[in-house]
C-alpha cells in the first residue's frame, strides 16, 4: 500500500487556476503509475489524468484535456495536478491514487487512495 495525502484544493471563481499536490510514501511510491480522479456530489467517480514513474504516455479524461496537467516529483514521492481554466463542472472532491503497477494498463489499476481534497469552482 502507498500513503497519500492531497492538498491544495479550495474555492476559486470560473477561469481560475489551482494546483493540487499529493504527497505519497510507502510501497516504493516513486515508481508506481499515479493518478488523480474526482467525484462530484450525487455523481460517480470519475478519472481525471494518470501519469507513468517515467513521467511518458501521460493520460487523461476527455472533460478535462487542454485544461489540466498532471506532473510529478520523484525525487519528492509528490505528484500534482495543475488545473486551468476551472469550470463549475469541475466541482468536486478530487482524489490522488497510486497504481499497483508502473505502467498504465487501466482505471481499475488504482488500490491506494488519499483522503481527498474539496475543489469548488462558482460561476
Amino acid at each position: 500500500q502507498v500513503q497519500l495525502v492531497e492538498s491544495g484544493g479550495g474555492l476559486v471563481q470560473a477561469g481560475e487556476s489551482l494546483r493540487l499536490s499529493c504527497a505519497a510514501s510507502g510501497r516504493t511510491a516513486s515508481s508506481t503509475v499515479m493518478g488523480w480522479f474526482r467525484q462530484a456530489p450525487g455523481a460517480e467517480r470519475e478519472f481525471v489524468a494518470a501519469m507513468p514513474s517515467s513521467g511518458l504516455n501521460t493520460v487523461y479524461g476527455n472533460s478535462v484535456k487542454g485544461r489540466f496537467t498532471i506532473s510529478r516529483d520523484n525525487a519528492k514521492n509528490t505528484v500534482y495536478l495543475q488545473m486551468n481554466s476551472l469550470k463549475p463542472e469541475d466541482t468536486a472532491v478530487y482524489y490522488c491514487a497510486a497504481s499497483r503497477y508502473s505502467i498504465y494498463y487501466g482505471t481499475s489499476d488504482f488500490d491506494s487512495w488519499g483522503q481527498g481534497t474539496r475543489v469548488t469552482v462558482s460561476s
